[in-house]
């Protein structure tokens, strides 16, 4: 892990240790929203691991779904095709 993802990582752990154990369980979906952003870092890195995290949060919330949530595999990235060459036919 690069320097960025720990440094995420490390602030996803003291909120899991410090501010968590001081409210209610209240997370809609398995694994926690604070279990998936250690998890989305660490398989993702910063960027990426970051808005999947930010994309599970905002979804979290009492109007949205719940239940079994995993970090998607790496291979299911979309494939990244140059935006100079899509769409462009020869």
């Amino acid at each position: 892990m690069n320097i960025a993802t720990r440094c995420l990582v490390v602030c996803a752990r003291a909120y899991q240790w410090v501010l968590s154990p001081l409210f209610p369980p209240s997370c809609r979906f398995e694994p926690t929203c604070s279990a998936y952003a250690v998890e989305a870092l660490g398989r993702h890195g910063a960027l990426r691991g970051s808005w999947l995290t930010l994309r599970r949060l905002v979804r979290c919330n009492p109007w949205g779904s719940a239940g079994y949530d995993p970090v998607p595999s790496p291979d299911s990235a979309p494939a990244r095709t140059p935006s100079c060459c899509a769409g462009h036919r020869r």
